[in-house]
């Protein structure tokens, strides 16, 4: 039989998809026990077609499968290219309708997708990974005389082996089994460059990073560089959530021959929701935790031409003993501004060197002046407490200050100082970008 030639029967179904399939089909009758119809046997054809792309239909089909009068028929491996790059579409090419579409891979998980408005296609909400296995449940209608009349066949699919090559992997941030503070955003180092000028592949792994919080929270990602990935909550995290993170990029297309590899899924929890909040112009700094202030320090900050900045710092770690120096900052030796300190109890703010420390060369000024070059300075006993008291990912916030604003990603995670439209501007899903295929009507479910 011609693959172009017109299917008699139930009809001819399209499977659409740049790979290597084989295709099994079963067809039960519409109704349990109802003997055989005078004439030619009917029949379900499944017709394959090649041509996928990462964005565009499918056509020019190769080669069919015959379901025919309720036997269980095993085609030929339905060879439809060495590479999968578009989502899979599954389309009758003959009178009637698809009433119900449903795959599932090996592990009975359900594939996102959904039917066309005429119920004549099915597409999947994403590319399919390579080498791995799908089974497709299809119900054709066709009208009848005494009603519409169904058919129900089974399509075995078995995509290709990715070529070899290099595999895009992630590693996620912070440390798996930790706690951390709630505003500690998670983080995703990818293995290969995705670029901006590549907004499917973007949004082909931005999907593949999943999220799950309990409770649940609104979350996105946001592209710091090609390399690099960070999601927060539209919030701070809930205090005692439990955050798991994982990649699906196993086995996926992603652009060019780069296909995704496996990652280490990563969980993490979230402690009480601790705050310092320095208030510059009043020289205090006021720590909470879950809402209620433990404590009012006397605090120092950055005087002219070194000012703190000012807005929403996360804690990136503790040292119990620092040595700060003078040059780090670009300070020459001999300025009158040069220091070489050793620093207890330094609780670090930015990468560049900003800390909340003990400060005892300048308990004078704390609580009435600013004398430091950037740092928060207080006494040796409240940075001693402040130190036991925080954890990585704590919050600090700078208020009523004259510094600049703390940048969001190049010096620390200054991540909650974007707003939330800001945030989601920086995802590859958010507005203006191509939204996905609704995963919500999967199949149009008819009563059977």
């Amino acid at each position: 039989m011609s693959p172009r030639a017109y299917v008699r029967g139930w009809g001819a179904l399209s499977l659409a998809v740049g790979a290597v399939l084989v295709g099994t089909a079963v067809q039960s009758p519409a109704h349990p026990g109802a003997g055989p119809a005078a004439g030619p046997p009917e029949s379900t054809a499944v017709v394959a077609v090649d041509g996928c792309s990462a964005g565009g239909l499918c056509s020019a089909p190769r080669r069919s499968v015959v379901l025919s009068g309720g036997a269980v028929l095993t085609g030929e491996p339905l060879t439809l290219g060495s590479r999968l790059t578009g989502p899979v579409e599954l389309a009758l090419r003959t009178p009637g309708r698809l009433a119900d579409v449903t795959v599932t891979d090996r592990r009975g998980r359900r594939v996102a997708g959904a039917p066309s408005a005429d119920g004549t296609r099915w597409t999947s909400a994403a590319p399919l990974p390579v080498g791995a296995r799908y089974t497709a449940r299809l119900v054709v209608e066709r009208p009848g005389a005494d009603g519409p009349r169904r058919r129900v066949a089974r399509l075995d699919l078995r995509t290709p082996v990715a070529p070899a090559g290099e595999r895009l992997t992630v590693t996620f941030g912070p440390d798996d089994g930790g706690t951390y503070g709630v505003g500690r955003p998670l983080t995703a180092e990818l293995s290969h460059p995705v670029p901006a000028d590549r907004p499917e592949a973007r949004r082909i792994v931005e999907r593949a990073l999943k999220v799950r919080t309990e409770p649940r929270v609104e979350g996105a990602w946001y592209w710091v560089d090609p390399m690099t990935l960070h999601y927060r909550p539209r919030t701070y995290w809930p205090a005692r959530a439990t955050v798991r993170v994982s990649s699906a990029l196993d086995g996926a297309w992603v652009t060019g021959d780069l296909y995704g590899g496996r990652s280490r899924p990563l969980t993490f929890t979230t402690g009480a929701r601790v705050e310092a909040v320095a208030d510059v112009a009043a020289h205090e700094m006021t720590v909470y935790r879950d809402g209620q202030a433990l404590r009012t320090l006397p605090v120092t900050t950055g005087k002219a031409g070194y000012r703190t900045r000012g807005g929403i710092k996360v804690v990136l770690g503790k040292e119990p003993l620092v040595r700060m120096r003078g040059d780090s900052i670009g300070i020459a030796k001999g300025s009158r501004d040069y220091y070489d300190l050793k620093v207890r109890w330094a609780t670090r703010v930015t990468w560049s060197g900003e800390y909340l420390h003990a400060a005892p060369w300048s308990l004078d000024a704390q609580g009435s002046e600013d004398v430091s070059h950037g740092c928060t300075g207080m006494s040796t006993a409240d940075a001693a407490w402040l130190f036991a008291t925080v954890r990585e990912g704590d919050l600090v916030r700078v208020v009523n200050g004259y510094g600049e604003l703390m940048s969001p990603f190049d010096n620390g995670y200054g991540d909650w100082n974007l707003s939330w439209p800001e945030w989601r501007r920086g995802s590859a899903l958010g507005p203006g970008a191509a939204a996905p295929r609704s995963a919500t009507a999967a199949a149009l479910r008819p009563a059977l």
